[in-house]
Formats: C-alpha cells, structure tokens, sequence
C-alpha cells in the first residue's frame, strides 16, 4: 500500500500508541482523519501537525457519534484505510472485576470495533486498494493471568480479523492484525509497571509498534507479532500449550501480588496491599 496515497481514519488518536501511530502516517505522507474521545488533545494535534489531519471527537460506543465518523469519512476523498486503535486495559483479577466492567471492556476493544469496520467497509470496497488494520495485542494469542477479559476481547479480534479477511479475499480490501507485545503508554498503571518490571518483562515504545505498523502496511502483511520471544511464545502457545502452562504457572505468585485488590493480596503474599485496578483508556 502506499501511504501517501493514503487517506486513514485512526481511531484511539489520542492516546500514546494512537498519537505515535499519526506522527508515522503523516511522515509516509497520508491524510489522517483523528477519532479520539479528548477533545483538547485532538485540537493539539491538529494545530500540530496542521493540514495532515482533521478530527472527529467521538465515543464509539455511541451509535450517534460511530454516524459522525461514517458521514465525515464520506467526504474525505479517497479514504481507503482504517485503524482500529481504540481499546482500554485491565489488570487484575479475573473475580475481582463487575459486571458493567466486563461489559464496558468488551465493549470498546470489540463491539464498537466491529460496528464502526461494518459501517465503513461500503466505502473502503469502492476504493482501488484499501486496508483494514485491527491493533491486537500478544495477549490476542496468549492467555495471561490478570488480563482474563483483555485477553478475551484480544483473542476474539483477531478472530474476527481472520475472518474478514477470508471473507473480503475477492474483494481490494486487505486486512491487518498487527499485534504489540507490552508497550509504554499511561495505558499502563503503575502496577503493570512493577510487575513487568518484576518479571522482567521487555517493552517497546510507541514510536517501534507505529513503526512497524508503516512497514506492515507498505508490504501488505496481514498478520504480524511484535517481539522476541513473544512471536515465539504464540507459536509454542498454539502448537503445544502445556508448555506455557508450566512457565506461566512460575510466574502466578508475581501476577496475583500485583494483581489481587487489598483483601485477596494480603492472603497471596505479605506485606503492603496492593490496590484493586481500574479500567484505563486508550482512545
């Protein structure tokens, strides 16, 4: 594909990925429309990187606003590629969580992924070549404790990724699951931090997934891992799963330390509790 023909919508512009990711396509030279819930930090982009861009502000768990962005791609002339970017995180225990917590996660990071591609796809297939990039994740093909329902919404993208894409094979438009492995964003909390860090976890910046997402792009890839071991890992994870069983199962007391809201960590190890995690948002 090439980028500077291109002309993107992004959603999740505004958070450390999404804002990494828009500095990379402008520099390919596409037209990027930005689709973020923060206003501020959308009118900051836009006075940053000027007539590259235009925005959208919008929640795409509301009908309404998924309209706002259709209408807007309407009129951008030659949109032939979509980000799926948006999504949120959580850490912590699987029991821990709420029911409208649950909700919300899958919420963001698949239903409203899969409503706004279906909304947008008549457009894409009118276009000489078009792309649709869905941002997983390692925990996409790897199930982790502490990341149940992450890992849940992460392992059904792909899924529907896999799918579309046989289902779009006649068609001009491709479709990409790029996956990172742990990335620095404030998408992380301090507790992911400390347990990465505990269990010596290898991390990327944003600015190394946006670069390969440039890179799987202009080689029309369709399916790419970040990271070594982790593109290991996710082979031994679908060939022989019992052998991550065993290592992941070395690192259970580690997670659920840092995992575990302040009644169940004070049973998993002693000293401070730690404290229960919330939803954190990229978008």
């Amino acid at each position: 594909m090439r980028l500077q023909d291109s002309v993107v919508i992004l959603t999740g512009a505004t958070g450390g990925m999404g804002q990494a990711m828009v500095a990379a396509l402008c520099q390919a030279g596409a037209q990027v429309l930005l689709v973020g819930r923060q206003t501020q930090a959308l009118e900051a982009m836009e006075r940053d990187f000027g007539s590259r861009v235009s925005c959208v502000q919008a929640d795409l768990r509301r009908p309404d606003d998924r309209a706002r962005v259709v209408a807007a791609a309407r009129k951008l002339k030659g949109f032939n590629l979509l980000v799926n970017a948006a999504g949120v995180n959580h850490f912590g225990l699987f029991e821990s969580m709420d029911d409208s917590a649950i909700a919300d996660l899958i919420d963001i990071n698949l239903t409203a992924n899969l409503q706004l591609t279906r909304a947008l796809l008549p457009l894409m297939k009118s276009a000489p070549q078009a792309c649709v990039v869905n941002i997983g994740s390692t925990f996409g093909s790897i199930g982790y404790a502490g990341f149940s329902t992450y890992c849940a919404s992460k392992f059904a993208l792909r899924g529907f990724s896999q799918a579309l894409r046989r289902e779009l094979a006649d068609t001009r438009v491709g479709v990409l699951y790029l996956a990172p492995r742990a990335t620095r964003t404030e998408m992380n909390s301090s507790q992911v931090n400390a347990m990465n860090s505990a269990l010596q976890v290898a991390t990327d910046s944003p600015e190394q997934v946006a670069k390969q997402l440039i890179s799987a792009l202009e080689r029309d890839l369709r399916e790419v891992h970040l990271g070594w071991p982790e593109r290991l890992f996710v082979r031994l994870n679908s060939l022989l799963p019992s052998l991550l069983d065993k290592a992941l199962r070395r690192q259970l007391p580690t997670i659920q330390h840092f995992a575990a809201p302040p009644v169940m960590a004070a049973n998993v190890v002693a000293g401070t509790p730690v404290p229960t995690e919330t939803l954190e948002q990229r978008s």
